[in-house]
């Protein structure tokens, strides 16, 4: 499980970051992130944005595909 570390009322935990581009969805599990507990907003490091790019940019492999259902609202 991921470890957490408090400071003040953020919480140091590992989290899934998610982003649209291009017409595809990147999900990236196990990302240090400080966490606000009340809010839930989540704060990377200048070297975790790096690596973040690096790996949505880069040829690197994933470690699995996912397949998920798109709706419209209206």
């Amino acid at each position: 499980m991921s470890s957490e570390r408090r400071s003040e009322n953020l919480v140091v935990k590992e989290v899934t970051y998610t982003l649209f581009k291009d017409g595809k969805f990147y999900i990236i599990e196990n990302v240090p992130a400080r966490v606000n507990e009340e809010t839930g907003d989540q704060y990377f490091s200048p070297q975790t944005v790096e690596n973040l790019h690096q790996i949505i940019l880069g040829q690197k492999k994933p470690v699995r595909t996912i397949q998920t259902p798109v709706f419209n609202f209206a």
